[in-house]
């Protein structure tokens, strides 16, 4: 059997991997290199540390809406939604400037994704700083299987989800401490160290677990009313709760909260 392709990228600040399964081929190469020029392409759209970047001068005022790629438009109009379905436990505008990355980095992972499905490749995995959106198999008859850091323990997985056609996103305070704000209180979360949500799209997941992070307690009784999502939470005082369907998705320790 030809061997498939497997490619690091560092952009968005953040190390992106492709490991793809299905045999190279010219169109599956091609398809490598235009989702990688495609995550560099948001990069210099969506990045809030480059002056430049289309939505560093929108926040700014210096161009309108209208002046920027529609792609601009397509992701705050997702970032509305988010906040909406949330109630609010999401913002493409945290302490009252415009900063849509809650939504950029799971939709642009998704995209890159859907080029190289569209293109041939079937069975590959996409994982943006640990956010991970598989399609396909990983093997004959395998699915593809994500580990779930402890976030009191980076070193140590706490889960392992397997799926075929599967999205996982875990938003936590096991990197960066606790950077994520709760726009309703604008104080850090509080209540949960991290969550891990999955579904089948990342550009949903990645944004309601920022969400579900920052609903702290409230992240339980919500995640299980989500159709097509599951949920693991790992509590302030370290005990584990999930949702009734994780179960069917995922390895898990035996204790629970």
């Amino acid at each position: 059997m030809r061997e498939g392709i497997r490619h690091v990228e560092h952009v968005m600040g953040t190390v992106f991997s492709f490991d793809i399964r299905t045999p190279r081929s010219p169109s599956v190469t091609a398809a490598l290199a235009e989702a990688v020029a495609w995550l560099h392409h948001v990069d210099r759209v969506f990045s809030t540390y480059r002056p430049d970047s289309q939505v560093s001068r929108l926040a700014d005022g210096r161009v309108g809406l209208a002046e920027c790629d529609p792609e601009v438009a397509e992701v705050l109009r997702l970032g509305a939604e988010f906040e909406r379905v949330s109630g609010g436990a999401f913002t493409c505008a945290p302490g009252g400037r415009l900063d849509p990355s809650g939504v950029v980095k799971g939709w642009a992972v998704e995209r890159a994704s859907t080029i190289l499905h569209d293109a041939g490749a079937l069975d590959h995995c996409v994982n943006g700083g640990g956010d991970v959106q598989a399609r396909g198999e990983a093997g004959p008859g395998d699915p593809w299987r994500i580990g779930v850091a402890d976030p009191r323990d980076p070193g140590r997985l706490i889960a392992a989800v397997a799926g075929h056609d599967i999205a996982v996103a875990t938003s936590g305070t096991a990197e960066r401490g606790r950077h994520i704000l709760d726009p309703r209180t604008g104080r850090p979360a509080a209540g949960l160290l991290s969550v891990t949500l999955a579904g089948r799209h990342l550009t949903e997941v990645d944004a309601l677990a920022t969400a579900a992070f920052a609903m702290g307690d409230a992240a339980r009784a919500w995640t299980e009313a989500r159709p097509g999502i599951e949920a693991l939470g790992v509590t302030s005082g370290h005990r584990l709760w999930w949702t009734p369907g994780f179960e069917d998705i995922a390895l898990l320790p035996s204790g629970r909260a």
